[in-house]
């Protein structure tokens, strides 16, 4: 069964997971280390873990499984979902499947050196209305996609 995870800390996207969750009757998991505001509903379950580095994605990676679908904009924790078999989109409507994440892991690994050295890196656009259509429509496309793939 086909199952959404966000990484939703500082997720923009989460009303529009909801809506295509919703229409499709996919179970939702919200993970975060604070409580957030979730919709009540027997399909979207908010999971509140520890405070501390990477336990929310910890927590992700430990049950996504095979035509799950991931939303973060985590490189790291895409790589260890794409691994198990989760297609992984980004905030702004990236798929990161196994063709796309090494390279989105060497540009991460990259500009964290870089920031690391003193270098002074461009920070990432912002976000806008024409990224959250690209992102509703990149997800809609990747549910029918991993509903299809069920054995």
């Amino acid at each position: 069964m086909t199952r959404i995870f966000i990484d939703s800390d500082a997720c923009p996207v989460k009303d529009e997971v909801y809506r295509v969750a919703g229409r499709y009757g996919l179970h939702v998991f919200v993970v975060s280390n604070r409580m957030i505001a979730v919709p009540v509903g027997p399909l979207i379950e908010r999971v509140v873990v520890d405070a501390g580095p990477d336990v929310a994605d910890d927590w992700i990676a430990e049950r996504v499984s095979e035509r799950n679908i991931v939303i973060t904009a985590d490189i790291p924790l895409a790589a260890r979902c794409v691994g198990k078999g989760a297609y992984v989109l980004e905030p702004k409507g990236r798929l990161l499947d196994g063709d796309t994440i090494g390279m989105a892991l060497a540009m991460r690994n990259l500009m964290t050196d870089l920031r690391s050295a003193g270098v002074v890196t461009p920070g990432a656009a912002g976000f806008g209305k024409a990224d959250r259509s690209r992102f509703l429509s990149a997800l809609d496309t990747l549910v029918v996609k991993a509903r299809k793939s069920r054995p």
